[in-house]
């Protein structure tokens, strides 16, 4: 009879620092894989301790508590009970540790593994924190029926690079396994599977791949882990942001392991699905990770708070919403009546208070300084920064995060008020060009996504999208007043940002010159804003924060459309 192996791909929702409640995730899924017929359970990187660490991962009594709950676990496996393969840091020999891969098999920690290629780019810094390991070989399992196979284990970035598969193949792996901790970006799923297929070609083996999901500060890990077989068929798909288990069987055969049993396989969620999956659940996990009881936020009748409410009412229930109207002498009647709309559709609480007495004591507690001088953005700033006050104040009093409402148009070019419109604990737009919020609210309108708790149909309404955007902060005022229109603001923000071009091979391509050099600049001298605004979900592949790190202090300006 030949050798044979079920394998279960266990897609979980560790916390960052938890050990106790990652160990008992662990042994929840291991037992419901036992229970599915698995012969090895395979978790994603670093599920003991959650994933990044950052600076967490050097303190040694986290190293020495996940290596206590390593031989814990082990014994799980003892009496013939599936093995696992698993990620946690170890102790390195340089005074930083490992980002490891184990095996837990036969009640003892069978193998161990380092991973090799650690990233060092965009929002990762792992060679900071970590020691790199040799090429790693294989690790032997013993199966239950008899026989052995050869695992092939990489740890993520281990598999975007060439050496690691080729060396595990040609020291004798039979199932290349890949354990991962890769968070969410549109388009990137697409990547993944592309390099897997290029490794299983070089090797000729089978691979598996499983991811964590699950959100953890600014990243959100979208799961959809996999399975191919040794002729690149896709064999195994797993759903994505939720946990799941994922059971496959495998056959040795003449030429290698082979996919037996049926496909199982989950269609992709379109780009606009994705987006807004992942911001539910960036808000989700943050509000319930970090304790607090709900969410406030400033509801103005415009179209960025209205698709924040709904993404909040998706991720929390409409019951843990609480949203302000704040209006001013210059909020239009169809602000408010769009506002008080997206409160009812949603559900959820609204409260009205108006800023005008505030305004009012500002301007005359001002007055002996600013005599003589013409209102000007000051005034505009004091409106804004009052809204935020009063929102601090319910966070405060009642205790519900400030959810913020700007989008990364408006973040790229400082379109925003320090301690005004920026104040507050967590933004699901920071990473969403405003072109994609008119999209976003569209798709949420024509459907709710898996997993979202808020209401089927129309929750954002129709006038709130079409009408042109406005900061209403003065009489008659509109967006296109201080910017360029919005897709071609985003056209060259993206440019600038994802892609990182210069400005003058943007003129080249036919962008008009004079909003490029204005764009460019605005985007360069902003950076001092961006380093105070609130965290956010990673959309993109260039997200502000670790992933652009650009100095405050810059003389080094995109003026002249430098060719370069």
């Amino acid at each position: 009879m030949p050798n044979q192996l079920t394998t279960a791909l266990a897609q979980c929702n560790p916390i960052v620092g938890d050990l106790d409640g990652n160990l008992a995730l662990v042994r929840r899924l291991h037992r419901a894989a036992e229970q599915a017929g698995a012969d090895l359970v395979i978790f994603p990187e670093m599920v003991l301790t959650g994933y990044p660490l950052e600076d967490l991962v050097l303190k040694q009594a986290l190293l020495d508590r996940t290596a206590a709950l390593l031989e814990k676990l082990a014994q799980d496996t003892a009496g013939g009970r599936p093995a696992i393969v698993l990620g946690a840091p170890w102790a390195g020999r340089g005074g930083r540790p490992f980002n490891g891969a184990f095996l837990l098999a036969g009640g003892q920690v069978a193998a161990q593994r380092a991973k090799h290629a650690l990233p060092n780019y965009g929002v990762f810094d792992e060679k900071r924190v970590f020691e790199a390991g040799p090429v790693p070989g294989p690790m032997r399992l013993d199966l239950p029926r008899g026989g052995t196979v050869r695992l092939g284990v990489m740890v993520c970035e281990d598999m975007w690079i060439e050496d690691v598969a080729e060396g595990l193949e040609e020291t004798g792996a039979q199932i290349l396994v890949v354990i991962n901790g890769s968070p969410f970006e549109v388009g990137k799923q697409e990547r993944r599977i592309q390099l897997a297929v290029t490794r299983v070609t070089e090797t000729g083996l089978p691979l598996l791949y499983v991811n964590t999901w699950g959100g953890q500060d600014e990243l959100v890990f979208d799961g959809a882990s996999f399975a191919l077989d040794r002729d690149r068929n896709l064999v195994a798909q797993a759903p994505w942001f939720e946990e799941s288990l994922l059971v496959t069987s495998w056959e040795q055969a003449d030429d290698g392991w082979r996919s037996t049993g049926e496909r199982q396989l989950v269609a992709p969620p379109g780009d606009l699905e994705s987006v807004y999956r992942a911001m539910v659940l960036g808000l989700s996990d943050y509000v319930a990770k970090n304790g607090f009881p709900g969410v406030v936020l400033g509801l103005s009748g415009g179209v960025d708070s209205a698709l924040s409410a709904a993404v909040a009412v998706d991720a929390l229930g409409p019951e843990r919403v609480h949203a302000l109207m704040m209006p001013s002498r210059y909020t239009s009647t169809d602000s408010l009546e769009d506002a008080r709309a997206s409160a009812h559709a949603l559900g959820i609480r609204l409260d009205s208070i108006a800023i005008e007495p505030a305004v009012e004591a500002f301007g005359t507690m001002l007055g002996p300084l600013f005599e003589g001088k013409k209102p000007d953005i000051t005034e505009e700033n004091l409106q804004s920064r009052i809204r935020g006050v009063l929102l601090m104040a319910v966070s405060n009093k009642l205790g519900p995060m400030v959810l913020t409402t700007g989008n990364k148009s408006e973040m790229s070019v400082g379109y925003a008020t320090l301690y005004g419109d920026m104040c507050g604990g967590y933004s699901v737009l920071k990473d969403v060009y405003k072109t994609m919020v008119f999209e976003l609210c569209h798709y949420r309108n024509a459907e709710r996504p898996k997993g979202c708790l808020g209401p089927t149909g129309i929750v954002i309404p129709e006038r709130t999208i079409s009408k042109p955007p406005s900061a209403e902060l003065r009489a008659d005022q509109k967006d296109e007043d201080s910017l360029p229109p919005y897709p071609v603001l985003d056209a060259v923000l993206q440019a600038l940002v994802e892609d990182d071009r210069a400005a003058a091979d943007l003129v080249a391509a036919g962008q008009p010159v004079d909003v490029v050099q204005r764009v460019s600049n605005l985007l360069d001298i902003a950076e001092y804003k961006r380093r105070q605004a609130p965290p956010g979900v990673k959309i993109t592949t260039k997200a502000f924060g670790r992933d652009r790190r650009y100095p405050i202090t810059n003389h080094f300006r995109r003026l002249g459309l430098e060719k370069g």
